[in-house]
């Protein structure tokens, strides 16, 4: 549901994230990508939520997760928030 991840944007913005570390499907995807940051997408192949770390060009996931209120506390973890 996006609004999930639209409540954790928020939160993000919020405790004063900067807005390149991170990436989140469909609600804050920055433009240009920036080079390193945390990600949070629909996983591959579907069957849930994937977090993890893009890095030097390439998707480094970190967990898989059943549905997107789990990925969404992974990703706010991740990032310290």
């Amino acid at each position: 549901m996006t609004e999930h991840r639209r409540a954790l944007e928020r939160a993000l913005r919020e405790a004063g994230v900067p807005a390149g570390y991170y990436w989140i499907e469909g609600v804050h995807e920055p433009s240009p990508v920036p080079t390193d940051f945390a990600y949070m997408r629909a996983a591959p192949g579907g069957g849930g939520w994937e977090t993890g770390v893009y890095e030097r060009g390439a998707y480094e996931p970190v967990a898989v997760h059943p549905d997107e209120t789990d990925a969404c506390a992974h990703l706010r973890t991740l990032l310290g928030a």
